[in-house]
């Protein structure tokens, strides 16, 4: 890291302040969300520039984006967001001492997932791929309850529900599921599979690499020649 530029420092303390979002308008609209801090001038020049900066190497053209700076236990993270205009979306979140080393990391984790899928981020602008990964599908996204250990265990009840929402799943290939998945920060994605129709998952292992799950092949199916 090098060293850091004259305005760090600025806008990077915590304060006892209510979320909010301020917008910059550099080369690009980002939009800069606190929480329970004031994101300064400064930082929201500095973390825009910096994601501009990156994303300028690899895309035609630079989309809009969102990033979020959060304070927790002493440390900083900085979470970004940028949906491109094929519907792929990147994702890469940073730590630090700081609000600036934050987002130092966050930018590194970015070029590194765009640097990677770099030629088939450009062909997934064209219409075709586009049309590929429309929606299909929407789904109920449903949040429930484990429980707490002293509660009584009822085999036969629904787990309560504490939030529910929508998840929309697109018709892609597997290799497009693949590098969504790993352009993003989610565990695991549903879609549906461009061979056939039928609804696939990709997940990330534990070991590094990423599990696919197609319940249209049975498993006894399938042979190794």
């Amino acid at each position: 890291m090098g060293e850091a530029p004259q305005h760090r420092g600025a806008g990077t303390h915590a304060e006892n302040t209510s979320p909010k979002t301020q917008r910059v308008q550099i080369s690009m609209t980002i939009q800069i969300t606190g929480k329970n801090l004031d994101a300064g001038n400064a930082f929201q020049t500095y973390a825009s520039d910096k994601i501009h900066t990156v994303l300028k190497k690899y895309l035609d053209r630079v989309p809009d984006g969102h990033v979020r700076l959060e304070r927790e236990r002493g440390f900083f993270k900085t979470s970004c967001s940028v949906r491109l205009t094929s519907g792929l979306l990147l994702e890469a979140h940073g730590e630090g001492d700081d609000a600036y080393t934050s987002v130092d990391s966050a930018a590194q984790r970015l070029e590194t997932r765009v640097r990677r899928y770099k030629s088939r981020i450009k062909s997934h602008t064209s219409a075709e791929a586009a049309a590929r990964r429309k929606v299909d599908m929407e789904a109920r996204d449903y949040i429930v309850s484990v429980g707490e250990e002293d509660q009584p265990e009822h085999h036969d009840a629904n787990p309560l529900i504490i939030a529910e929402g929508q998840r929309n799943i697109g018709h892609m290939t597997v290799g497009e599921a693949v590098m969504q998945l790993d352009l993003s920060e989610a565990p695991f994605m549903i879609f549906k599979n461009a061979a056939h129709g039928g609804l696939n998952v990709v997940y990330r292992r534990n070991d590094g690499h990423i599990g696919w799950i197609d319940a249209e092949i049975p498993a006894a199916s399938k042979h190794v020649d």
